[in-house]
Order: structure tokens, then C-alpha cells, then sequence
């Protein structure tokens, strides 16, 4: 069963690989009939959401559009498609057009995305810097009137919402929120096996402290804990990993820790 569904996966890899790769953009892309659609759009890092590409360089690339203001970085979150194309937030509102404003659920799949590139690939194009500020943009936009609020889809350089408080929008919460704090910013890395894989996307000197408690893993119950300095709760300075209460490593700085064969 593992080989057969193995194929399939060998087969799809090389079918992504061979026939939305755009050569001349550098980024994959989808079809108008039996070619390119000739735009760079969010759904062309979803690939990395399922650790699809091989290693290449020549697909690493790809990623430098989210650091560019003319590719999908807007003062407000990530555009849905690149914002130097002509027809980028041509098409009106409300209409389900997607070419180009912030959808909060197309943004927490290119940050899971991001997540897997940045653990999963070498690679030199990215740093927690880069997916520490998209975080800080998509936390910070899912505000209304004050409060924290999640909406369909919000203009990428104000910030409002473009169906306002409607019913259709109002409390669209589809966006993976949690996973994207669990698995990305703090870190936890799912696995297989009895390892548990920490690595936060936590530039130096950004947060003082967290703690990530409660976590069902494996059957069994996480903590990860970072305190700079060790005064905020008493347990010592550095990154710490428990386990049903019991300590099983830790690191002095936000960096990637393998605890091995601890569940």
C-alpha cells in the first residue's frame, strides 16, 4: 500500500513539476486550457503546503515574491496575486474574483507553506525575520472596530474589510489560525516517530517569552516554554521542551531542538 501510494505521489511531483512551472516567471502557475495562465498567484506556493517539490534551486526562487511589493508583499498581508500584474484588483468586489486582495485562508496556506520551505529545504532565501513580520501582518489585520474579528477578504493596503460586517463575511474563520502558531512561529514540528522537533520562527530579541501549553501530541501532553531571561516563570533562562511535565530538552536560544525518542 505504502509503494502504490508512493507512485502516486512520484507521479504527481513530476506532472506539477513538468506542466505549472513557468519558466519564464520562475514561480508555478495555473492553466488556461493547455497553457500557462500567465500570473503569479498565491496558489502557486500550495505545493510546499504538501512538501511536493524536490530541492532545486531553481524552485527556491519562487519564494522572493513575498518580500517584494511588487510580488504579493502589501502593507496589510499577502495578495492573492502579484500586485505588478495589469489586471491586479481589476475586477471589482464581492464577487469571489480573487485577483489580488487578501484572503486570510489563501494566507495561512502560503504561511504553512513557508513553514515546511523554511524547516524542510535548504535554502538561503527566507529567515524568521521574513515569516515573523507576515505573522505580525495577518494577526494584526484581523481587527474590526477594535476587536479581533476575521472577515472574507480585506483591501491590501488599508486594511478593510471589503464586505465590511456582512453576513457572508462576518466570522469567516477558515484560516488555520492555531496551526500556523503550534507548527510555525513556536515551532512544533509534526513527526512520525518518537522525536518531538521544535525550531521557532522567532527572530532574536522580538519576544521576551511564551509558553505553549496543553498540547495532545502523540498521546502524550507538551509544553514549550521561552524565557529569555528566566524571570518570568521561574524555570530557568532558554527554550524548554516537557513532556507530561518532565523536561526533555532545552536550548538557550530559539533554535531548533530534537528531543529523541522522549514519547
Amino acid at each position: 500500500m505504502a509503494m502504490k501510494y508512493g507512485l502516486k505521489a512520484d507521479s504527481i511531483q513530476t506532472l506539477v513539476q513538468d506542466k505549472l512551472w513557468n519558466t519564464d516567471h520562475h514561480f508555478f502557475e495555473t492553466m488556461r486550457g493547455d497553457a500557462s495562465a500567465e500570473v503569479r498567484e498565491a496558489i502557486g506556493y500550495i505545493p510546499w503546503y504538501f512538501n511536493l517539490p524536490d530541492a532545486s534551486s531553481k524552485y527556491t526562487v519562487a519564494w522572493k515574491e513575498v518580500m517584494d511589493e511588487k510580488g504579493f508583499s502589501a502593507p496589510y498581508g499577502l495578495t492573492t496575486a502579484e500586485r505588478r500584474h495589469p489586471e491586479f484588483r481589476t475586477h471589482g468586489v464581492g464577487k469571489c474574483e480573487w485577483d489580488g486582495a487578501i484572503w486570510p485562508f489563501a494566507s495561512a496556506q502560503t504561511l504553512t507553506a513557508m513553514a515546511n520551505f523554511m524547516n524542510n529545504y535548504p535554502q538561503t532565501v527566507l529567515t524568521d525575520s521574513v515569516y515573523f513580520h507576515q505573522m505580525e501582518r495577518y494577526v494584526e489585520s484581523q481587527h474590526h472596530r477594535g476587536r479581533p474579528y476575521i472577515g472574507e477578504y480585506l483591501d491590501e493596503v488599508t486594511g478593510y474589510w471589503l464586505k465590511g460586517d456582512q453576513e457572508r463575511s462576518r466570522y469567516y474563520n477558515h484560516s488555520t489560525f492555531n496551526d500556523l502558531m503550534i507548527t510555525g512561529l513556536i515551532g512544533l514540528r509534526p513527526r512520525m516517530d518518537n522525536t518531538v522537533e521544535v525550531n521557532p520562527l522567532i527572530p532574536e530579541g522580538k519576544w521576551d517569552y511564551f509558553c505553549l501549553d496543553n498540547v495532545l501530541y502523540h498521546g502524550r501532553n507538551l509544553t514549550i516554554l521561552w524565557d529569555k531571561d528566566g524571570s518570568r516563570y521561574q524555570r530557568g533562562k532558554g527554550l524548554h521542551i516537557y513532556v507530561d511535565g518532565k523536561e526533555v530538552g532545552h536550548a538557550d536560544t530559539l533554535t531548533r531542538v530534537l528531543c529523541e525518542n522522549v514519547l
